[in-house]
């Protein structure tokens, strides 16, 4: 078919851009930046320079806080460009339109993560987007299951929206994810991160003819491309070629003090020696016979990962089958009785199950209103309620046939108990935690490294849980094959919320029946924990949600205060919904979508999202949550020590400082119980500090 008689579809100008260079024998040229990174007055003078180097369609990435699958290169320009206020879609469009006024005439595609796309609203951003003279959007992490609004608005303002394949991605998703596109497709070339690399990978080109059985589209393929004889070979094999790093480093090497013009001429020099590598010699294979389409509405599998409008599965592509394989896998096992029998073993005689149910006599006569109660998982194995999480995905894991363990913790403890369980059953472990977490619980790393973990601190953004987890999941983009991710808490993409409540509601479940036994077949009056990403709590929580006459309390972590932005983690409290680390939920974010830093004095409530089943609970009303000072909490840990000979966990003690005053609001005759879930051993040299002693 000659290209003049080549289908069009959208997005006519990047139709164009693989029309011309196929009339030369080339592949496109796709060269990527972001946007305001060195600078916002640097942008447009780059997007010129790699258009007079040869470039036929520019990708402006647009900064993010936390992206989840670049390599240190990108996530370093997103924080420089982030720091120097490029930091909203609106700021992006801006610098679009500046080039455009320059002489820009080449495509620009906005290529980020969706969280600021969602805050700018579908309709405004294509429409503005549209107006900006930019042509379209590739988004890292949204699936074609959740971005059907996004599509649609695409289609309305004739924008690509453009997808994501990857070498994991099944024959079954790569024939849907062809359909939904309108230009070209993103080929992934490796399982892992963005980042300059010294070869194409082998099976580059078997990847290739894979995509295109499916589709006649422009194929173009990145990650990790870096010299002209790796553009060449791409050329070979696929219709267009994406460098990004490999620019970015060059013009990295110009230094901090360098002009606007010296940074243009080092970009606008590398583009053209990379891009002499697009010259398409005879035998080129897999090339495209038809330019674009009108893309289909996504017809997938229906919307199961969802608690009301939370929840989700935002997630790179290259962890489409990953997630649909432990969706499968533990669909089949959770109601199995042999692997609840299996469950049941580890709970009794490993875990030492079920843990007491007591009444805190001293701590009640103190508060002198409701008796409280103290569900004992601080007396679990390892020291908290994270071991029947460990336990279950280990399993899940080993039947799955994933040996190798990845796991993120904040205050350790969940590190702990991933590093236990894996001793156990001969499963390696990696676990992520951020550098100051590492330093505020340092027997924690020593007792994960004495159970043979390793220990992999993490020295990105604020160094705490976020961006320990954000690690974890660069690592499971890479490793994806033989890895499983063993989440701690009740956070992150479809199926993961429900996997984790489902192991942790075992602590609900034995509240239920133990309070029972004790109180003559009656349930207590209130429910209280703690609520960082929220496991412990929505595992307490869980079996109650059907019984109304039992009030639900979640408390946060509210830290110096929630006047201040930065000072806190009370997410529920004062967050908004926004999609965090894969999933619709509450988070504490400026209304860019970026995501605020947080503080507290607790490393395990040290997050800005939570849970999205807590997001849920909180939108029905079922559930109360309320925000917990440092000095409050400060105050639960001295009343628990020395009312109740029990020394918790900085987290659970925001829990007990607010039992205490609902005690007191309820009265007597009402009951309330406290899951304590861990105990605070692992905080004694913080708390120490705190009181000025020198242990």
């Amino acid at each position: 078919m000659a290209v003049a008689d080549m289908e069009r579809g959208m997005g006519g100008r990047i139709e164009a851009a693989f029309e011309a260079a196929k009339a030369k024998g080339e592949a496109a040229f796709i060269t990527f930046i972001t946007a305001g990174y060195p600078t916002r007055a640097d942008t447009p003078a780059i997007l010129m320079a790699m258009q007079e180097g040869g470039a036929s369609i520019i990708e402006l990435g647009v900064p993010y806080t936390d992206p989840q699958a670049d390599g240190a290169t990108i996530q370093h320009t997103n924080q420089v460009a982030i720091a120097g206020g490029t930091s909203e879609i609106g700021a992006c469009l801006e610098l679009v339109k500046a080039a455009r006024d320059m002489g820009l005439t080449v495509p620009v595609v906005l290529m980020g993560y969706y969280n600021p796309f969602l805050q700018y609203g579908s309709e405004r951003l294509c429409s503005e987007t549209k107006a900006a003279g930019a042509d379209g959007f590739i988004v890292v992490d949204l699936p074609p299951e959740e971005g059907i609004e996004l599509n649609k608005a695409c289609i309305k303002h004739g924008l690509s929206n453009v997808p994501l394949v990857a070498p994991t991605s099944s024959d079954k998703r790569i024939a849907s994810l062809t359909e939904m596109a309108s230009s070209f497709l993103y080929c992934v070339s490796v399982t892992g991160v963005t980042g300059a690399r010294d070869t194409l990978p082998p099976d580059l080109s078997d990847f290739i003819k894979r995509v295109r059985s499916h589709t006649q589209l422009p194929l173009a393929v990145g990650f990790g491309i870096s010299s002209p004889e790796m553009v060449n070979g791409v050329s070979m094999m696929a219709d267009g070629c994406v460098v990004g790093s490999a620019i970015l480093n060059a013009m990295e090497k110009e230094g901090k003090d360098a002009t606007t013009e010296q940074r243009a001429a080092a970009v606008k020099k590398i583009v053209a020696h990379l891009a002499a590598g697009t010259k398409q010699q005879e035998g080129a294979q897999n090339q495209a016979t038809k330019l674009g389409q009108i893309p289909k509405e996504w017809a997938g599998k229906p919307n199961k990962s969802m608690f009301g409008n939370f929840g989700g599965q935002y997630i790179p592509e290259t962890l489409s089958v990953a997630f649909e394989e432990i969706e499968e896998a533990y669909d089949k096992i959770k109601d199995d009785p042999d692997f609840l029998a299996e469950l049941d073993y580890y709970r009794r005689e490993f875990v030492g199950g079920p843990t007491p149910l007591h009444k805190a006599e001293r701590l009640t006569k103190m508060a002198g209103g409701a008796t409280i109660w103290l569900k004992r998982e601080d007396l679990a194995h390892t020291g908290a309620h994270k071991i029947n999480n460990a336990i279950g995905q280990a399993l899940l894991a080993k039947r799955i046939g994933k040996p190798r363990i990845i796991a993120e913790t904040g205050a350790g403890q969940h590190g702990v108990a991933t590093a236990t369980v894996c001793a156990m059953m001969g499963l390696d472990a990696t676990v992520y935690m951020g550098a100051v977490d590492c330093e505020r619980q340092k027997l924690n790393v020593f007792r994960m490294n004495t159970l043979g973990a390793k220990v992999v601190p993490v020295e990105a953004g604020q160094k705490t849980l976020k961006d320990a987890i954000n690690e974890a999941m660069r690592d499971w983009v890479t490793n994806v094959r033989d890895t499983h991710y063993l989440i701690g808490s009740a956070v992150g993409p479809h199926p993961f919320p429900t996997i984790v409540r489902d192991f942790q509601s075992i602590m609900g479940k034995e509240i239920k029946w133990q309070f029972k036994a004790k109180n003559d077949g009656k349930l207590p009056d209130a429910i209280v924990a703690c609520v960082g990403g929220g496991s412990n709590a929505i595992g307490a929580f869980y079996p109650f949600v059907e019984d109304k006459e039992v009030a639900l309390y979640g408390a946060e972590a509210a830290g110096k205060g929630i006047d201040v932005d930065e000072n806190h983690c009370a997410t529920l409290t004062v967050g908004t919904p926004g999609v965090l680390q894969g999933a619709k939920t509450f988070v504490i974010q400026k209304k860019s979508g970026q995501t605020l830093n947080t503080h507290s004095i607790s490393a395990g409530l040290d997050y800005p999202g939570v849970g999205p089943e807590h997001a849920y609970l909180k939108d029905i009303g079922r559930a109360t949550y309320v925000g917990i000072t440092d000095v409050q909490c400060m105050e639960g840990f001295k009343m628990m020590c020395e009312y109740e000979g029990i020394i918790p966990a900085l987290e659970t003690s925001h829990a007990i400082y607010y039992a205490v005053q609902l005690a007191k609001e309820l009265g007597p005759g009402k009951n309330i119980v406290i899951n304590m879930s861990g105990r605070g051993d692992k905080d004694m040299p913080q708390v120490a500090k705190m009181m000025g002693v020198e242990v």
